[in-house]
């Protein structure tokens, strides 16, 4: 836990005020207190729906070897576009699932970076709440007062982890179709290694999302989506059928059968957040390290695709080629994870 209270600042509004540099960013995003507006479809896809598409790996899908352009030019951080090649590799239909993460964490006994307990000798002067395990909540707003004040709608909530979303008072109970959340990378990476395989490089994530688009200049917010319709954070119409998180499979699969690529949760990639897209992005996962990376930033990874919480007038990263910085230690209630098998093709 060496970022998590230490480079988001002392206090919560020290986040906020950190966040509040890249405007309307999502930035520590998501976690409503388990969803009121959900509560009629608790699973999309029947199970071993997506199971009995022939497959030599259950619940993975093959994405082939692929050249696209590399990137976007809505933000700042997803520029220059350029050419970029990855090998095909299998990758999971779907974001790892509430379920999915349970029996991880019963094989091994693993126990996530939110739940444990504070060192506040590494982090002295924090205030009494940061003090304890928790993840940081997204609490939606009765009425917005204070403009972009970003605290009238994220709070950090002790005792908020992948088993709580929303603080203690919520649970995951009967929400295994559901992407697991308030997961580190760190934690990401244990599971993965558990499963035999790792997460996906940036550009591994791009490609895949963009099922087989070579060249994607839409800037339209996608219909096959769980985003936000309407003006964040007052407004949700909902024209999704979501006010927040959905379970997984909800939406149609893209171009190479991957579901919910684009929106729902944030997912975690294996490289390391650098402001620009930069020549090294185009190197193979394998080699070299992602630190060894000219601009890589220690402490801060690349997340993809969006959450529920994108909205045209916040956070229009609804697209393939967005990309965000997330703390590796801090457990947001909008991110999620896949993983990759690097091998031999069907």
């Amino acid at each position: 836990m060496t970022l998590r209270r230490t480079a988001i600042g002392l206090t919560l509004a020290a986040v906020l005020a950190v966040a509040g540099i890249y405007g309307y960013r999502l930035y520590w995003q998501e976690a409503t207190p388990q969803d009121a507006g959900n509560t009629a479809r608790l699973q999309c896809v029947a199970p071993g729906t997506d199971a009995q598409v022939p497959s030599p790996h259950p619940g993975m899908v093959w994405v082939p070897a692929g050249t696209f352009a590399f990137g976007d030019t809505v933000y700042a951080e997803e520029q220059p576009v350029r050419p970029a090649t990855v090998k095909g590799f299998w990758m999971d239909r779907t974001e790892v699932t509430n379920a999915q993460f349970a029996r991880f964490v019963q094989a091994t006994g693993y126990v996530t970076l939110a739940e444990r307990p504070v060192d506040t000798k590494l982090h002295p002067g924090l205030p009494p709440d940061m003090q304890q395990p928790g993840a940081v909540v997204f609490i939606n707003p009765a009425d917005v007062r204070n403009g972009g004040d970003l605290r009238q709608w994220w709070q950090y909530v002790p005792g908020a982890s992948w088993r709580h979303p929303g603080g203690l008072a919520t649970s995951i109970e009967g929400r295994d179709a559901f992407p697991v959340v308030n997961v580190t990378l760190e934690d990401a990476q244990a599971y993965a290694r558990w499963a035999g395989r790792a997460l996906p490089s940036e550009a591994e994530w791009e490609w895949a999302a963009r099922g087989g688009q070579v060249e994607n200049n839409d800037r339209t917010q996608p219909v096959q989506a769980n985003t936000w319709q309407g003006v964040f954070p007052v407004s949700n119409q909902a024209a999704d059928g979501f006010t927040a998180l959905a379970p997984v499979g909800c939406f149609a699969p893209n171009g190479f059968g991957l579901r919910d690529m684009i929106g729902n949760v944030w997912e975690l990639t294996a490289d390391r957040y650098t402001e620009r897209h930069g020549a090294q992005d185009n190197i193979p996962p394998d080699q070299p390290p992602v630190a060894q990376r000219p601009g890589a930033e220690p402490g801060r990874h690349v997340i993809k695709g969006g959450s529920y919480l994108c909205a045209p007038n916040y956070c229009m990263r609804y697209r393939a080629g967005a990309r965000q910085p997330q703390e590796d230690d801090l457990a947001t209630a909008h991110v999620g994870f896949r993983t990759v098998l690097r091998a031999a093709g069907p």
